[in-house]
Order: C-alpha cells, then sequence, then structure tokens
C-alpha cells in the first residue's frame, strides 16, 4: 500500500465480539510473525538438553501465566479468568508434553519444531470437526505453542506492549491471555484478522469489557501503527483513517452507548413486568459455569439454558461422572438463582470430542446428533443423566432434552432417565423430587405434533436458531444463504405461535432460548404471543427487560395481530423495525437498528 493509499479512509465489517466504541491510534502487534527454525540435533546427547531446554520453557510460560492472574486479580477485583486456567492445563497437558518429547527423541529435532509438529497434529484432528465453536480450540493450542516457543527464544518481547492510553491493538489473533493483559496495560480495544464470537479471546474480551471485532480477514495487512482508527464492538465495524466529522459522529455514538450501558443496567436486577403486569422469566444461556456471576450481575432469574457439550472440549478421555456432577453442582442451587436449566449434551454430527469413531458426516445438522447421539450412546448419556440426577438434590433442576423430533425420542429418553433416578435412589443417593422434564423445539415435526409431546412434558423450549434453519431449508452458516435466514418470516412466527397455544391449552409451559429470545426488537412480538420464559446472552437481559417494563400486553397483542396479516418476511421486518424505533428512540437508536 503507498504512503496516500494509506491515508484513504475505509470500513471494514467483521464480527463484533465485546460492545463499546473507542477512537484512537492503531498499533499493530506481530506475534505471529516469528519464523520457527529447524535444526536436527548431531549427537544423541543433545537430546536430553533439549528435553530440558522444552520443560524449561513451559515452566517460564507457567510462571507468567500465572503473573497475568494475579495483575488481573488484583486490578479487577475479580477471580482470575478461567480461560487462562484452560492454557495452563494446556501446558501441564500430558499428552501435549509427551508427544513433543516423543519428536524431539524419535527424530532428533530441536523443541521449536517439534511443538510445531504437535500443533500440526493436533490441528489434523481439529479440522474435522464441523462446529465453529470446538475448531476455534486449536487457537488455544496454538497460543500455547507460541508461548513456549517465544520462550525457549529466552524472553517475553513479543507480549502485549504498554502503549498508553489511546492504543488500538490490530493483530492476526490474540490469545486469550494477551487480552487479559491488555486490560492490565489498558489498551483501549482490539481488531484482529481471526476469530468467531465463541473464541476465548472474544469471550475474555466480553469478561474485561474492552471493546472488540473479530474476524477481519486481511486488516494486519490494510493497516500502519499510528493509523487513526474507529473500533466498533457492538456493530462488528472498524473505520480506518476517518476524517475529523466521522470521528465526530462515532464520539457522540461513544457517549450515548456509554450513558445507554449505565441506564439499562439499572434494568438488570427489576422484574421483567409489563405495565400492565404481564410477568415473563429471564433466563441466562450460558456455556461455562465462570459466566454464573455475569449472569446475575446482568439480572437473570435462573439459567435458562446451560450447554453441557462444553464439559467434553480439550478431553482425551470421556468426562467422567464426576466431572459432570462438579459442573452441575455449580450451576444448581447458586444464591441468586431460582432454577437450572441443563440441556443434554448436543454431540454428535458436527460437535464432537476427540473420538475417531465419530466420522466426518455429510449434512451434520441433520445426521447424528443431539437425542440420537444420546439414545445411540446409552451408556455415555447414562454417565451425564446420573449426574445431573445427583445435582438436582442441591436446588431446582429442568432437564432438557434437544432436537427432538417424535414422541419415541422423549419417551425413550425419560425412560433411561427413570431408570439411572431410581438406580441413585435405590442406592440411597439423594436426588431432587421436583425435577422438571422439557424438551427444546427445533425440529419442525415437534411443532407438528407438540399436542402429543405436551402429554410427556412439563416445559417447551424453542430454539429459534435450529427451528429457523430447519424451517426455512438454509444452513445457517453458509454465507450465500444467510440472508434468507429470517426470525420475522410469517412461517416462523406461525410455528412459535402454535408451539405457545398448544403448551398453554395443556397446562405446558413454552421458553425460548435462541438467539430471537434476546434481540429487543422482537421482544413485543414475543409478549403479544405470550411467551412465559426468555433465555439470551446475559449481556442482553437488561436491555429486554427495559423493553417488557416498558410495553403493555394489550399493545404487544395489537402488534402481533397486525404483523400476522402481512405475507413477506421483508414487509414485517420493515414494520416491526420502524414500529420499534418510533416506540423506543432512545434504545434502538444507540443499538444502531
Amino acid at each position: 500500500m503507498g504512503d496516500d493509499a494509506g491515508k484513504r479512509t475505509f470500513v471494514l465489517k467483521g464480527i463484533g465480539v465485546s460492545p463499546g466504541i473507542v477512537i484512537g491510534k492503531v498499533h499493530l502487534f506481530d506475534r505471529f510473525d516469528a519464523r520457527v527454525s529447524f535444526y536436527r540435533l548431531r549427537e544423541k546427547d543433545l537430546v536430553s538438553e533439549e528435553v530440558k531446554r522444552f520443560k524449561a520453557a513451559l515452566k517460564e510460560s507457567e510462571k507468567q501465566l500465572l503473573e497475568v492472574k494475579n495483575k488481573l486479580r488484583e486490578l479487577a477485583g475479580r477471580e482470575p479468568l478461567y480461560i487462562i486456567d484452560v492454557h495452563l492445563l494446556i501446558l501441564k497437558d500430558k499428552m501435549f508434553i509427551n508427544h513433543t518429547i516423543q519428536y524431539i527423541k524419535d527424530l532428533c529435532i530441536n523443541a521449536e519444531w517439534a511443538i510445531k509438529m504437535t500443533i500440526d497434529r493436533y490441528r489434523d484432528i481439529f479440522e474435522k470437526v464441523e462446529d465453529e465453536y470446538l475448531k476455534g480450540r486449536i487457537s488455544d493450542i496454538r497460543y500455547v505453542g507460541q508461548m513456549i516457543t517465544r520462550n525457549l527464544a529466552g524472553g517475553k518481547k513479543d507480549a502485549v506492549p504498554d502503549i498508553g492510553a489511546k492504543g488500538i491493538i490490530i493483530a492476526v489473533d490474540l490469545s486469550p491471555a494477551d487480552t487479559a493483559q491488555m486490560m492490565i496495560n489498558k489498551v483501549l480495544g482490539f481488531a484482529t484478522d481471526m476469530g468467531g464470537k465463541t473464541s476465548h479471546t472474544a469471550i475474555v474480551a466480553r469478561a474485561v469489557e474492552i471493546p472488540a471485532v473479530v474476524g477481519l480477514e486481511s486488516i494486519t495487512k490494510m493497516v500502519r501503527t499510528n493509523d487513526d482508527i474507529i473500533v466498533d464492538g457492538s456493530a462488528g465495524l472498524v473505520v480506518v483513517n476517518p476524517d475529523p466529522e466521522m470521528i465526530k459522529v462515532y464520539d457522540d455514538k461513544r457517549r450515548h452507548f456509554e450513558i445507554a450501558q449505565e441506564s439499562f443496567l439499572k434494568y438488570a436486577k427489576l422484574p421483567a413486568v409489563t405495565r400492565d403486569n404481564y410477568k415473563v422469566d429471564i433466563g441466562g444461556n450460558i456455556e461455562f459455569i465462570e459466566e454464573i456471576p455475569t449472569a446475575i450481575s446482568h439480572g437473570a432469574e435462573g439459567i435458562g439454558l446451560y450447554r453441557t457439550e462444553f464439559i467434553y472440549i480439550n478431553k482425551e478421555q470421556l468426562p467422567t461422572e464426576e466431572e459432570h456432577f462438579s459442573n452441575y453442582r455449580s450451576i444448581v442451587g447458586v444464591e441468586g438463582l431460582k432454577w437450572a436449566t441443563i440441556r443434554t449434551f448436543d454431540l454428535g454430527g458436527d460437535k464432537f470430542y476427540s473420538d475417531p469413531k465419530l466420522a466426518k458426516e455429510m449434512n451434520p445438522q441433520l445426521g447424528l446428533r443431539a437425542i440420537r447421539f444420546c439414545l445411540k450412546e446409552v451408556d455415555m448419556f447414562k454417565v451425564q443423566l446420573r449426574a445431573i440426577a445427583r445435582a438436582s438434590a442441591f436446588g431446582k433442576t429442568r432437564i432438557m432434552f434437544p432436537m427432538i423430533s417424535g414422541i419415541e425420542e422423549i419417551r425413550e429418553a425419560k425412560r433411561i432417565f427413570f431408570e439411572v433416578k431410581d438406580d441413585l435412589i435405590t442406592k440411597g443417593i439423594p436426588v431432587g423430587d421436583d425435577i422438571e422434564i422439557g424438551v427444546m423445539i427445533e425440529v419442525p415435526s415437534a411443532v407438528i405434533i407438540a399436542d402429543e409431546l405436551a402429554k410427556e412434558v412439563d416445559f417447551f423450549s424453542i430454539g429459534t436458531n435450529d427451528l429457523i434453519q430447519y424451517a426455512l431449508a438454509i444452513d445457517r452458516i453458509n454465507e450465500r444463504v444467510t440472508y434468507l435466514y429470517e426470525p420475522l418470516h410469517p412461517a416462523v412466527l406461525r410455528l412459535i405461535k402454535q408451539v405457545i397455544d398448544v403448551g398453554h391449552k395443556a397446562g405446558v409451559r413454552v421458553a425460548m432460548c435462541g438467539e430471537m429470545a434476546g434481540e429487543p426488537a422482537y421482544i413485543m412480538i414475543l409478549l403479544g404471543l405470550e411467551i412465559d420464559e426468555l433465555s439470551m446472552n446475559p449481556l442482553a437481559i437488561p436491555r429486554v427487560k427495559k423493553v417488557i417494563q416498558e410495553s403493555t400486553l394489550e399493545e404487544s397483542k395489537a402488534l402481533l395481530e397486525k404483523v400476522m396479516t402481512f405475507s413477506s418476511a421483508a414487509v414485517i421486518r420493515e414494520f416491526v423495525y420502524n414500529y420499534m424505533r418510533e416506540r423506543f428512540p432512545e434504545e434502538f437508536q444507540t443499538n444502531g437498528t
């Protein structure tokens, strides 16, 4: 890029993973540029020296990660972020260490190259995984490998620099430890080529409240250190070399966002009750037990969805019953939460732990996954069910089965669960006596037979992410058809209405735990449908509560009635967004929608 081109204003669209707007100067951070040298160890006695050098670098890496944890504890007044513990665990992982040492010994090669081979080995395994979250976990192993390699070279020279109060880090990718270090060094925000919403780096960015945009693909090639830059983590936009007018606009937006954040948080602890007294229960969706404090502080009344497949991540062996139990015990009976809804694992198809038996499928979303996989791998299923039943003795527990498509599946899942529960009771092991059983409604066939399913369960939870995907026949991770992914499609609204109406007629509570539940623009529609519970990303709760508290059931029903007369998704979307902008000008101006 020439000098003139370097000052051209341009906007890049990525994935906003941590909300907020920052304006500052680019600092290019190229930890990934280090070239790994390769050389053979000419003499056998050099091999043991090389193994010692590798082990010393492991120790030094551990020391550095612990330093970051301690600084975070002092600065943030919070428990150290668990993701740094993931990296500490990789540093101590026997398989990771043994593979590397084996390469050094068998091939008589230097430690740096041996680490690279180990990472390549893991990458081959992870590339077989379709699921973006699981695929993204290779980055954790890569970060650790690079940290050890840096220490083999004898220093921390690539650690996140202290770049002053105006610095915004631009990098190919960052490790969660780097992101935590940014908070320590008071970095304003960051943007990266790689990454997604579920990457550990994104989770850390949200936790330490640093605005961030990831997945920009080539920003590192398009900017230089000291360029002016705006990072809008709410909209997923990066503006490079903004003109003065644009800086002013974004400065106003930034102030508006900060004021709004404070005002929205006032709503977090208030109940979600409309002006005419219609109450909605509000739950938080979580993947990790470490997210519970955020869920409580942002106003979750219970856990509406605990995605248990993440217990299987980074495991050479299947998790034991005790590992399952320890996780569930941490979310059941927690002070400040009235209930915990534990979804049985949605493994198989495109999400699986490192088991070669689970082969790649042509259509993983339609394959052997979720309840289908559980009912095929019954012993594995029972381990989880026993742990959930044991945890239920400590507080209000709901068990939820995913991807139910027919009556046989729920009956068989219940049969296995009651068999496990009875066995525990026979052995004198305490079990909760008020466990509720529910199904996720995410397959169109489940909507059609909802009246029959209602006879088998205590509650429904609508998983809109999959329900929309299956109902509209679109692959939501295929960018060519994502424009068709429309929660306000009349067919989707009719499906949701049918589930709620049938559920209520049978005396079954209906929740929603898909992304649609946390989108403020859809809240009055869902109120009009008389949903009983909404569960969402905890950060979305305060805004959703504010909309509910300033709405009425009566006007929501009138809005729904009008919307249901339209036959076009585009018309419905335009009508709803215009209505919400007029009805809540402050909230929707802030969000930029």
